[in-house]
C-alpha cells in the first residue's frame, strides 16, 4: 500500500521569475498549492557529472511528454531494489 501523503498526481511545467515570483502561462494552480522548484542556478549545492546531468535532463524530458509511472509503481521499484 502507497502512503496517502505519496498517493498524488504530478505534472511538470516550466516557468520564468518575474518580479520574484514564478510565473507559469497556461497554468492554474489553487491558492496554496505546493510546488518544487528545480533552477539552474550556477551557485546551488548540486554538482553533477556530464553523465548524471545527461540523465537528469532525459528524465525531466520523459516527464514532460507524460511518460511516468504512478507514485504505488515507484515504491514497488524501491522496495524490489532495496530487497537486492
Amino acid at each position: 500500500m502507497v502512503d496517502s501523503e505519496y498517493d498524488v498526481c504530478m505534472g511538470v511545467a516550466t516557468g520564468i521569475v518575474v518580479a520574484g515570483k514564478v510565473v507559469v502561462e497556461g497554468l492554474d494552480l489553487p491558492e496554496g498549492s505546493t510546488v518544487t522548484i528545480l533552477t539552474t542556478e550556477p551557485d546551488g549545492e548540486v554538482y553533477l557529472s556530464s553523465e548524471e546531468e545527461e540523465a537528469l535532463l532525459e528524465s525531466m524530458a520523459e516527464a514532460e511528454r507524460g511518460e511516468t509511472i504512478s507514485a504505488e509503481e515507484l515504491f514497488a521499484r524501491l522496495d524490489r531494489n532495496a530487497k537486492l
